[in-house]
């Protein structure tokens, strides 16, 4: 591997070090489905977006809200001295993507048959600090501003 690609591969493993995520694979929901519950908490604050979950009347958003808290569990791993109520988390990223579909057969009328597809979806969701985000921004300016 070229030097220039393995320089790239690291920094791509420390941002992913940096942020934490979850991941939800072969759900048994079709995409559209959940892409309504993943639209209701993109962006919002991590407390907030749980709240909303847990109050919704959508199937989805049970299992979305299970892995918001896996995707909570995962940032707790990673930062052992920080404090959840004193960081500001929110939901960064939310993707759901199709996955396998199941094709069954439905009897019809006159001897024929219908295609039933069965859908199901991965979901990705990530979650950062907002505050870091800014500190981050503040000091890309500032270099900017430097030059």
């Amino acid at each position: 591997m070229g030097s220039r690609k393995h320089n790239k591969a690291e920094q791509l493993k420390e941002a992913r070090m940096s942020t934490s995520f979850a991941v939800l694979r072969n759900c048994p929901t079709s995409p559209r489905k959940m892409r309504l519950v993943a639209d209701m908490i993109r962006g919002m604050e991590v407390e907030t977006a749980l709240h909303v979950l847990k109050h919704s009347p959508k199937e989805a958003s049970g299992r979305m809200h299970k892995l918001l808290l896996s995707a909570l569990a995962n940032w707790q791993a990673k930062n052992e001295g920080v404090r959840l109520e004193e960081t500001s988390l929110f939901v960064s990223e939310v993707k759901v993507d199709g996955a396998r579909t199941l094709k069954r057969i439905r009897t019809a009328p006159q001897g024929r048959a219908h295609r039933i597809r069965k859908r199901s979806n991965h979901v990705t969701l990530l979650i950062d600090n907002r505050i870091k985000n800014e500190n981050t921004e503040n000091t890309a300016e500032q270099a900017l501003t430097t030059k």
